[in-house]
C-alpha cells in the first residue's frame, strides 16, 4: 500500500513580487496587449482607441486593473461615467472586456503567482453597458443596376484609351457573360461571339 504525505502548497515557496517588478509587469502585458491587436489586424486608431480606454480607467482605479472586481466596475460605470453617452460607455466597457480576455489567455498564471488573484473579468450580464454602435447597412445593388454596370463596362472596351481599364472592363464583361452563358445553358440557350477591335490593341471577343 502506498505512502501518503501531505501535500503542500508551492505558492508558499514563492517570494512576493516587488511594487518594481509589478510595474515593469504591468507595463510589459500592455506592450504585449498591443502587439495581440495589431496582429490580428486591426487599425492603429482602434487599437490606440481601446489603449486610451484602458488608460483612462486604470487613472481612475490607481492600481492594475487585473485588481477591478465587479463592485469596482459598477462604481465606474454607474457613476463616473454615468452621464456620458452611451457609444463612449460602450467602447470603454468593450475595450476593458478585451483586455481582461487577453489577460485570462496569456497571463493567468503569472497573475496569480505574482499576486495570488485569479483574473476574472469585472464586467458581467449584470453591469455591462447596454446599447450598440451604429452599423452601417451594404444594401445590395437591383438586378437591373448590375445589368447596367456590367454592360457599361462592357460598351466601354471600345472608346477606353488606357490598358489599366481596358483590361478591368473586359474581365468584368468576361465574367458577368460567362455567368450568364451558365445560365442560359440550364435553358437550351445558345450563345455567340462579338468582336471588339480597339485601334493598335489585339482583338478581342466577348461572349453574348
Amino acid at each position: 500500500m502506498a505512502a501518503l504525505a501531505v501535500v503542500r502548497d508551492l505558492c508558499e515557496h514563492w517570494a512576493p513580487a516587488s511594487a518594481e517588478e509589478l510595474e515593469q509587469f504591468e507595463t510589459d502585458v500592455l506592450s504585449g496587449f498591443v502587439l495581440a491587436r495589431a496582429s490580428a489586424g486591426l487599425t492603429d486608431g482602434t487599437i490606440r482607441g481601446d489603449v486610451g480606454h484602458l488608460d483612462q480607467i486604470r487613472s481612475w482605479f490607481g492600481r492594475p486593473l487585473w485588481d477591478m472586481e465587479p463592485a469596482d466596475a459598477d462604481a465606474y460605470f454607474g457613476k463616473v461615467l454615468r452621464h456620458l453617452p452611451s457609444g463612449t460607455r460602450l467602447g470603454r466597457s468593450q475595450a476593458l472586456s478585451t483586455y481582461f480576455m487577453f489577460l485570462e489567455l496569456r497571463h493567468k498564471v503569472e497573475i496569480h503567482r505574482m499576486t495570488g488573484r485569479a483574473v476574472e473579468c469585472p464586467i458581467d450580464e449584470m453591469n455591462r453597458p447596454r446599447g450598440a454602435k451604429d452599423v452601417r447597412l451594404r444594401i445590395p445593388p437591383s438586378g437591373s443596376e448590375i445589368v447596367t454596370l456590367f454592360n457599361g463596362w462592357g460598351s466601354g472596351l471600345a472608346t477606353c484609351r488606357k490598358f489599366a481599364p481596358t483590361a478591368r472592363n473586359y474581365t468584368a464583361s468576361k465574367l458577368t457573360n460567362v455567368g450568364r452563358t451558365r445560365v442560359r445553358a440550364g435553358h437550351g440557350s445558345g450563345q455567340f461571339q462579338r468582336p471588339v477591335t480597339i485601334p493598335g490593341r489585339p482583338c478581342m471577343w466577348l461572349w453574348r
